[in-house]
């Protein structure tokens, strides 16, 4: 083979130096976070019935017609649990973005303004931080009502606090960078600041907490859903699993490896795929924390 060939030749990468520049945790939280929105996406060609559907006889036991068996209306389990995959990754999404938004909100106009507006702002934080969580939960599902959009909301409530007093720190820190001090003392005002310097500046930290923030979503909703305060009408897998423990002596037979099983470990799953991307994105934000 020539020279020139060689030159020409693309160096070829392997799978293994891609995980080693991204990172184990990176790579293991992406693949599996990509496989559960494939997933979602692909519901309606996977789902093998509508999971609204009285597809069986109620409480069959796995077979080729229903992989997963039936629950106790007959409905097909295995498509509920794909479906189930869309509600998680929506509300998922949806509550971080609430969050974040929240958080960064309020974070950035302390950390920005500073003074009395600042220590007003971080009370208040201190405030929702000290507050019940389960208690203030069911007050605020009482009065939202149930609905996918409303249970966004009450997590997005209960965790912007933790995101604003982080948010803040870092915007401060900002502030007081040089690049920035020169573009106020050249007249620019905050709103530009903050979206020419400081939010580009922190963008990283926002994504760690979009992630961290979905993943908690997803544990919650799955929690919400399980105590009866979800969407009845949403296929979710903390409302299968509520439904499955309805059933009388569920534990002394083997439905519950068929029924209860599958939604748990799929919730666990996806926690642990978020978990493990936010491990990586917090590894490439702080340097020190890198294994060695």
């Amino acid at each position: 083979m020539s020279a020139l060939s060689r030159l020409g030749r693309r160096p070829s990468v392997r799978p293994a130096q891609i995980v080693s520049a991204v990172g184990l945790e990176t790579a293991v939280g992406v693949t599996a976070v990509v496989l559960f929105a494939l997933v979602a996406l692909a519901a309606p060609l996977l789902a093998p019935y509508d999971p609204h559907a009285f597809s069986g006889k109620p409480l069959e036991r796995p077979s080729p017609a229903h992989p997963l068996g039936t629950n106790d209306a007959g409905q097909d389990i295995l498509s509920e649990l794909i479906y189930g995959t869309r509600i998680s990754l929506a509300v998922g999404l949806g509550a971080a973005l609430g969050t974040v938004a929240l958080g960064l909100l309020v974070g950035a106009i302390a950390g920005y303004a500073g003074g009395p507006l600042d220590a007003l702002l971080m009370r208040l934080v201190d405030v929702m931080l000290t507050l019940p969580r389960l208690p203030l939960l069911i007050l605020l599902a009482a009065f939202l009502g149930s609905g996918l959009a409303q249970t966004m909301a009450i997590i997005s409530l209960l965790f912007w606090p933790v995101t604003a007093r982080v948010i803040r720190a870092q915007v401060q820190s900002q502030r007081q960078r040089g690049y920035v001090k020169m573009a106020r003392n050249f007249g620019a005002g905050p709103a530009y600041v903050l979206r020419r310097h400081i939010l580009p500046a922190i963008a990283p930290l926002i994504a760690f907490g979009l992630v961290t923030a979905a993943g908690r979503a997803v544990a919650m909703e799955a929690g919400l859903a399980f105590l009866g305060l979800g969407d009845p009408t949403a296929k979710s897998w903390g409302l299968m699993m509520r439904f499955a423990l309805n059933l009388p002596g569920l534990l002394l037979t083997d439905r519950w490896l068929w029924w209860l099983l599958p939604p748990g470990l799929l919730i666990t799953l996806l926690v642990l795929a978020l978990t493990y991307l936010g491990m990586g994105l917090e590894e490439r934000l702080q340097p020190s924390l890198r294994r060695r």
